[in-house]
């Protein structure tokens, strides 16, 4: 069973202080000179920050063989058929059809030779060794109080080289091969600056390594997706902080994070949010503006709410719009029973 991610190392780096469409054309369509006056096109221009090791052999998104090894069941059809399988019936479904068991698998296409960083490791770093290194919004210390508080083991909490600001990775002053983010990039305020920042950061050719809640398995089940359109925004807007938009949906609309039962149909109450039992939606609402009107700014929330697909047409768009350097390589759809898809994406450069 997957973990609450508001106790997950990457709930500790968003700002704590605080179907599927053309939407680009879309966009440009609807008001050309507005939009893009708003929405500059960078020029990503590579200073010398060394190239990243090449990753030979990263597993395919889809492999038939692999697919008909772990689903007996549809072992007599064709290569072409099994495809046809997936994409009808097999995704929905969450069967597997790479290689890639679980997400230490995934994290194990980092070669241990490759120089990288984590980002929000809090006390389960998902890589450890020589050539890691680690950015959080605590101190090592801050994190072993913190792991003894939430019957986590101290222990395990690494070395933090940077301690950032919330949603920042300005004080990272090397760069990596690779970079890995667990249930983190959907607590960034601005998706485009996060992106921007990790490709700062990234050797030419670099790539990014993201484990991602997929909103329809866990406590976001509720959430509508988010849209290019909003993603653009925060980045017209130089988001910095969470918006109470944010707050109030949570407060509203989330239910239980029990991936499993999600899968099976059983999402709870669209009406009960188990964070405030016996409340209805007017006074969860309540609870919302108090809670803005106590603190003044809104504290870590989900910022985005993605599934593999809707991830995937966002970074497209966003390279379209010429927005980012960093492109999709390999998108790994969410497993039956599991929380969480994996991504790929790999800084440009050549």
């Amino acid at each position: 069973m997957m973990q609450d991610e508001r106790c997950s190392p990457g709930a500790r780096f968003g700002n704590v202080y605080s179907v599927r469409f053309n939407a680009v054309s879309m966009i440009s369509r609807l008001a050309p000179r507005r939009i893009f006056r708003g929405v500059k096109r960078r020029v990503f221009q590579q200073k010398d920050k060394g190239t990243a090791r090449d990753i030979p052999n990263i597993p395919l998104p889809f492999e038939a063989s692999t697919y008909r090894v772990a689903n007996p069941d549809i072992a007599n059809l064709s290569d072409s058929e099994l495809w046809v399988h997936y994409q009808t019936h097999g995704k929905q479904e969450g069967r597997r059809c790479h290689q890639l068991p679980d997400r230490q698998a995934f994290v194990k296409i980092i070669p241990p030779e490759m120089y990288m960083l984590e980002i929000g490791p809090y006390a389960r770093p998902l890589v450890t060794g020589p050539r890691v290194k680690y950015v959080d919004v605590f101190s090592t210390e801050e994190l072993r109080q913190r792991a003894d508080g939430v019957v986590m083991e101290p222990g395990l909490v690494p070395e933090i080289t940077w301690v950032s600001q919330p949603s920042d990775l300005s004080c990272v002053n090397e760069h990596f091969g690779a970079v890995l983010s667990s249930h983190v990039i959907e607590h960034q305020p601005n998706l485009v600056h996060h992106l921007n920042q990790v490709d700062h950061i990234l050797r030419k050719g670099g790539r990014y390594f993201v484990l991602a809640p997929d909103h329809r398995y866990c406590f976001d089940h509720f959430m509508t997706p988010s849209l290019i359109t909003e993603v653009v925004a925060a980045h017209i807007e130089k988001r910095k902080t969470h918006t109470v938009k944010s707050l109030l949906e949570s407060r509203l609309l989330m239910t239980h994070n029990h991936p499993a039962e999600h899968w099976n149909g059983n999402h709870g109450n669209s009406n009960d949010n188990p964070e405030y039992p016996n409340s209805n939606r007017i006074e969860r609402l309540q609870i919302g503006i108090d809670t803005y009107r106590e603190q003044g700014f809104v504290k870590d929330e989900h910022a985005w709410y993605f599934t593999p697909d809707t991830f995937e047409s966002i970074i497209n768009d966003l390279n379209e719009l010429g927005l980012i350097n960093l492109e999709i390589e390999r998108i790994y759809p969410t497993m039956r029973n599991s929380v969480e898809f994996w991504a790929i994406l790999r800084n440009k450069s050549n």
